[in-house]
Order: structure tokens, then sequence, then C-alpha cells
């Protein structure tokens, strides 16, 4: 059993509030440590830290900035073993999918490495009569993410790395069910040469959230979650004179057209619907077979492909998948397979008598593979984040097209094809986020941004890439004229540039 508090003004303090959330094994079921749920007074004190903190960092040239971030992708590699395995331990997926985890992370990392190109703003010389204009980019000053239990490395490294690196102090907000990767990654900035106060890591439920969204000195908010809880705080936030992004739910569909090569379809919809036990926000859990004959070769692939997938705790290299994260998301996972049986889809695959020996208590599902599947169906409409595939048998392709697009979700989408016209026609027309044409999951590399549409995102700038710098910086436009260049008396209308 351990202990976990917060991380305030470049050190570990234990938590105050006298409030704890227990840390499961999900392998295993069972209570490994705590975490302290924070106070708002807790809240004030990390504010207080990067109040304190911020205004120095804003001033430090963007170099020195970089440079801090070129010591931690170094300490980031060194310690790539470690962070894993922490990581596996409170999330329980598996070792390599959690290296994958921290190097997506990574990546964000590095690219704000060029930040001292990346904030560069603009200049006009003789924009008039002597006049010179220009425009620079500024820290908001504190920004805060929170951050969801599915990726507890890289989803804060993508909010706190371009926001750090643009000259802000940041308050992280961890889910409590895996909070202890993100003290560790906070440690790591501290001893790459960040200075205290800047990155501070603050646990909590529900409280610390609407502290931080209520708190009169945070600028600027990130959110990962649900879309009901993303639709929360975008208000909340904007209520509070808060700029946000707030990124929600998905139903991520892979469209599989006649001339689509089968094996690699069917390979592709493994890993993306089952990979992390299908705990992605960018997991695919609708396949869009087009035509019959498409439809029964993809079910005959996938069947026995569903049925051998290897489960196990994270300490068993040879593991595909690992638990879900808790006995509730087991609990609710189980319900929605069991409504899809009764609204009439059959259950090709049916992973709910799983049990692994050894961890009888673990919070395992099988995979699962549903055919059949319709849209007025539970299991259609609703985001599992479990290791569930659901078939969905569509005519022809505008039949196919018109299933995302209805959709209320528009995270991810994908088209496996060998026809360039129709994936072309495809990305034009789809109103999804992320598109991807013979690749399953569409997440974009750390230089290009991150985002759905519809009820998956709010806000316009998505996360990473130059949409980053963007969120966490204000413009500021200064027009100049010195007095040798002033000739003439009062103007009492507009300027122009006549």
């Amino acid at each position: 059993m351990y202990e976990l508090g917060h991380f305030i003004d470049g050190k570990r303090v234990a938590g105050k509030s006298g409030r704890v959330s227990n840390i499961f094994n999900p392998a295993t079921g069972e209570v490994q440590g705590t975490v302290a749920l924070a106070s708002d007074a807790e809240l004030a004190a990390a504010v207080e830290s990067a109040k304190a903190a911020q205004p120095k960092w804003a001033a430090t040239n963007p170099q020195r900035r970089a440079r801090v971030f070129m010591k931690f992708v170094e300490l980031l590699n060194a310690n790539m073993n470690e962070l894993a395995e922490i990581l596996s331990r409170e999330h329980g997926k598996t070792i390599e999918d959690a290296k994958g985890d921290l190097i997506r992370g990574l990546e964000v990392c590095e690219f704000v490495i060029g930040i001292p190109h990346l904030q560069k703003s603009e200049f006009t010389e003789g924009a008039g009569p002597g006049i010179d204009m220009y425009s620079i980019r500024q820290a908001v000053g504190i920004g805060a993410g929170i951050t969801p239990f599915n990726f507890p490395a890289m989803i804060p490294m993508w909010m706190f790395a371009p926001a750090i690196a643009c000259g802000n102090a940041f308050i992280l907000k961890p889910s409590e069910r895996d909070p202890s990767i993100p003290i560790r990654l906070a440690e790591l900035m501290i001893e790459a040469g960040l200075p205290a106060g800047i990155l501070n890591v603050v646990n909590g439920d529900k409280g610390a959230v609407d502290a931080i969204l209520t708190h009169p000195d945070i600028a600027a908010v990130s959110f990962v979650g649900s879309t009901p809880i993303a639709r929360y705080v975008y208000g909340t936030a904007a209520m509070n004179g808060k700029r946000a992004q707030c990124f929600g739910g998905a139903k991520n569909h892979m469209i599989i057209m006649p001339d689509a090569d089968m094996d690699q379809a069917a390979n592709a919809l493994m890993g993306a619907g089952y990979g992390s036990a299908g705990e992605r926000c960018m997991a695919i859990s609708v396949a869009v077979p087009v035509g019959e004959e498409t439809a029964n070769r993809l079910i005959e692939k996938l069947t026995p492909m569903v049925e051998s997938l290897r489960i196990g705790p994270y300490t068993d290299e040879k593991a595909d998948m690992g638990p879900v994260v808790t006995k509730e998301a087991e609990q609710r996972i189980r319900s929605l397979i069991d409504s899809g049986v009764e609204q009439g889809a059959k259950l090709v695959v049916d992973g709910r008598d799983f049990k692994l020996q050894g961890y009888e208590q673990g919070h395992f599902i099988g995979g699962c593979l549903f055919d059949h599947v319709t849209p007025d169906m539970d299991i259609y409409k609703t985001e599992i984040f479990g290791p569930v595939l659901s078939v969905v048998r569509a005519k022809n392709y505008e039949e196919a097209l018109d299933l995302p697009m209805k959709h209320e979700y528009g995270n991810g989408v994908a088209i496996y094809t060998r026809d360039g016209d129709a994936a072309r026609d495809f990305a034009s027309r789809i109103n999804i986020g992320m598109v991807g044409v013979n690749v399953p999951i569409p997440v974009p590399l750390a230089y290009h941004s991150f985002g759905g549409w519809k009820s998956s995102s709010f806000g316009d700038l998505n996360q990473h890439g130059t949409d980053s710098i963007r969120f966490w910086t204000r413009t500021k436009t200064i027009t100049e004229r010195w007095p040798s260049g002033i000739k003439g008396g009062a103007e009492f209308v507009i300027p122009t540039m006549k």
C-alpha cells in the first residue's frame, strides 16, 4: 500500500483535506494505494505557487524554455521502463501499450522544443506613413488541464508541454484512478530544469474540477473525458471568463469497401478495436462492411482472431490486452453487451464469461464481436469503452457513409479501400475531425492538431500542433510611429492607411 498526495511548488506534498480515493490494481481488483483528494485551499496553494513563478518563466527566452524540454525528453527515454511499469500497474494496459502512451506524449515534448520558431509572430514595416506594425504571442498566464484515466501520461503531456513551452504555469488535475505517473512526470520536469511552481499536480474529484473552473487566476482550461462532462467544463469555464478546449466521447467507424485487402482490414480492426481493452477515445468500435459478401468475409476473418485474443495482466509480456480499469467500468460494459443481445444483435464471440486463473477478481472481459447491429441499438449509439466491436452491414457506399455522418460523435473515422476516388470522396465529405485512409487510428502526429467534430469537441482550437500554441497564448498587436514621422495636427476620424 502506498499513499499519494500532490505535487506543489516543485515537490511532493501530503494531502490535507482528509479525503482520499482508493487506487485499485485492475488485474486483481485489490486496493494497492490511496490518493488524496484536494480541498479548495490546496488548489489555491498550487495556484499561488504558479502565480509567483510564472512571470519570470514567461520572461525566460524561448531557447532556454526549449532546453528544459530537450532534457525532459532525454529523461523520459532514460526512464522509459520505470515509467511504463508505474503506468501499467495502475491502468492495467500492457507494458508495450504503456510505452506507446509515453512515446506519443514524448513526441509533443519534442515538437515544443521548436518553441523559438513556433512562438514567432509577424512584422510589417511601413504599414503607413512612418508606421510599423507587429504582433506578438504572449502566455495566457496560468493554465489548467483535467485529464482522463485512459492515457495518464500522453494526454497530460499533450497539455502541459505546449502550455509551459509558451511561458505559462500549469495546474494538472489527473484522473484519481491512475495518478502516480503524472506526479513522476512532474518530478522529471523539475530534474530537467523547470522552475518550481511552473508545473503543479493536484489530485482530486469533482470538487477540484470546480475549484479550477471558478478560480479567477486560471486563464485557460483543457479537458478530455466524456461528452456530458466536456459540455459542463466548457460551459462553466466560459461563464467564468476562461478560454477552454474540451474533448468528449467518440464512436469511431471503419468503412470496409468490397475491394479492401481483407487481411489488412481485419488486422487493423483487431488492433484498433481491442488494443488497450478498447479504452481509447480513438478505438474503432464500429465496422461497416459494404455489401453482404464483404460482411461475410469480414466476420469469417474476425471470429477466430477475436476468439484467440490473449488476455492477461500487464506483467504478461505476451498479452494482447489487459483488464478494464475498474469494477464499475466492467459492470457498465457488461450491461451494454447484455443490451445488445436483448435488442437483437448477434453476439458472434461472447467474452462475458472470460476468467483468468489466479486473477478471478480482476476486471477482465474477453473480446466481444457483434454482427447485424443496427443504428437504433444502445451498443451502436453509446461509447462502450471496452473490448466490443459492432459490425453494421451497409448495402452500398452511400449507406456506409451515412452512418458516421449521422452519428452524434465525430472524433475519428477510417476507410479501407484500394479505390483512390472513393477514398478522396470519403475524406472530403465526411463530417469527422480525424480521417484515416487505410489507417485505423488516425491520431495526427505532434506537429498536426488533434481534435474531433460534433459532440466530440467543444472549442475551436485543438490539441498539440500549431493550434496548441494559439490556444496557450494571446495575440497582442502593436502599431508604432516615432515622433520624427508625425506631421500635422489632431485627426478626428478613424485612422486609415490612406
